[in-house]
């Protein structure tokens, strides 16, 4: 089963700040990619996805960390969590940022 990714204002904003630095073209090409496999398959393994426990949606929604790098100094993540009722087969993408 394939997914829809919607973008929340941050991650949109995260999304184009890594794409319009001149340093991080190698970094957003990484998120780029993690994203269509995020897209495709959110348990890719190369993304290593796995529950976040220190946050929740808007409504109280499991939230997900997804890897886009790995071994690498202030290593890509992507967070998530999946829509629900008329929003199924929706991932929610909140947050594009280094692992802190």
């Amino acid at each position: 089963m394939s997914y829809f990714l919607s973008f929340t204002p941050g991650a949109k904003q995260d999304l184009k700040e890594l794409k319009d630095s001149a340093h991080s073209e190698k970094r957003f090409k990484a998120v780029s990619k993690a994203l269509k496999y995020l897209a495709e398959n959110p348990r890719h393994p190369s993304l290593q996805t796995h529950q976040y426990f220190s946050l929740s949606g808007p409504n109280g929604e499991k939230v997900f960390e997804a890897y886009a790098e790995q071994d690498t100094p202030a290593a890509y993540r992507i967070f998530f969590y999946y829509g629900y009722g008329q929003n199924r087969g929706e991932i929610v993408v909140f947050a594009i940022t280094p692992h802190p």
